[in-house]
């Protein structure tokens, strides 16, 4: 907490310095900088630094330094979001290098700062598109990722997440297509609420499954922001999947099927979880790898009544 708040003191001591001489040129009246200001020019370098790209440059070099992840990315979002952009590269050139509001950049200073406490840059701006959905976000729901996210949400026990998924399905007037409904799969009987949407073709479910032992080795972005609950798995990763597994016979047709993301150490511990309980008829028929060639999900199939 020192090391941060020696940073924040130093940006704070730095925008002073940047934005008195730019507020200094407000006339007497309040008018905005630009229509009211004095003849005398910015210095070269302090307008290349009030600029889009001159603020890219100067909070890319900040998280490099502090050693934040994608610090060009998260510098190229942050600004882009407070012009009003989804991505940097989408703004009109004239923008690149028009000197910013002081709001802007103050909001710029405000939004970086949450990016050097490593809060991840979809909470920061509050919103993300995936699959071509624009969605809400705010922690502690999971924040979607192209490499392994489900694509329905329907069932989940934590009230943040039932909040948020009822919001982005009002905004992608998609109400009328979902059914979601508050579970925790852990409780007992807890697969009679389900009876009314059943029998189903298939289950689908990206549960908690981090080794409890590695949950300290998440990066901080994930570890400080989202769900714990959403994520440790238990001893082995193994703890919801159980239950997801012993529940899903209750749910599916006739050769139904089960997707499940798991923990590339998973298959092996489910496969063998699985003969030794011949009861629930369920057999692991496929492994599937995720786009950095890790096994990562399970086709598991019904193969009885």
């Amino acid at each position: 907490m020192g090391a941060l708040r020696k940073a924040l003191s130093w940006d704070v001591k730095l925008w002073g310095r940047v934005l008195r001489p730019l507020l200094s040129c407000q006339g007497r009246t309040g008018g905005t900088w630009g229509r009211t200001c004095c003849s005398r020019q910015p210095h070269p370098a302090l307008a290349g630094l009030l600029s889009a790209t001159g603020q890219v440059s100067h909070w890319t070099e900040v998280f490099e330094k502090r050693g934040i992840p994608e610090a060009r990315e998260s510098s190229e979002y942050i600004v882009a979001h407070v012009l009003g952009a989804k991505t940097f590269q989408s703004l009109k050139p004239v923008l690149w290098t028009q000197p910013l509001t002081p709001w802007q950049l103050q909001r710029i200073q405000e939004l970086c700062s949450h990016r050097l406490q490593r809060m991840p840059v979809q909470y920061i701006l509050g919103e993300w598109d995936f699959q071509g959905l624009n969605l809400k976000m705010a922690p502690p729901v999971f924040i979607p990722r192209p490499e392994t996210e489900s694509r329905v949400i329907a069932v989940d026990r934590e009230e943040a997440a039932i909040c948020l998924t009822h919001e982005n399905a009002q905004r992608l007037r998609l109400q009328d297509r979902i059914w979601i409904v508050p579970l925790d799969v852990t409780l007992e009987e807890s697969w009679t609420h389900l009876l009314p949407w059943g029998p189903v073709d298939l289950v689908v479910s990206n549960p908690p499954y981090v080794f409890h032992q590695d949950m300290e080795q998440l990066a901080p972005e994930i570890l400080s922001y989202e769900d714990a609950a959403a994520l440790d798995g238990g001893k082995e990763g193994m703890d919801i999947i159980t239950h997801i597994l012993s529940l899903a016979p209750r749910l599916l047709k006739d050769s139904g099927s089960i997707f499940l993301e798991v923990d590339p150490r998973h298959p092996e511990l489910v496969s063998s979880w699985l003969q030794s309980r011949t009861g629930l008829s369920l057999s692991l028929v496929a492994v599937r790898r995720d786009f950095c060639g890790r096994p990562r999900f399970l086709h598991i199939r019904r193969s009885g009544p």
